[in-house]
């Protein structure tokens, strides 16, 4: 649940989901939900020459079982944050 905490703070921040399929989109971080799957606005591909027909769209519902990653702008992460969040120390499993 910690992750979809971090997302909920980037609502309306830009965001590049790289999918499975090797598509990246950009675009506007409209919602996530706690499977966390995608909403984004003003969605345009990060190569379009090779996606064209992304060009059309202009929002986005991204199920979070395609996501591959979510490239997040650093400016809008506490880093030390979530470096404490997902360390591994022993006795905390």
């Amino acid at each position: 649940m910690f992750f979809y905490s971090v997302f909920k703070t980037l609502v309306g921040k830009t965001v590049v989901v790289e999918l499975k399929n090797d598509l990246a989109i950009q675009g506007t971080l409209v919602s996530v939900d706690q499977y966390l799957n995608i909403k984004l606005d003003h969605v345009s591909a990060v190569d379009p020459a090779r996606y064209p027909h992304v060009a059309t769209l202009k929002n986005s519902f991204i199920r979070g079982s395609v996501v591959r990653y979510v490239h997040l702008p650093a400016s809008a992460i506490d880093t030390a944050l979530l470096q404490d969040a997902t360390r591994n120390e022993p006795g905390n499993r």
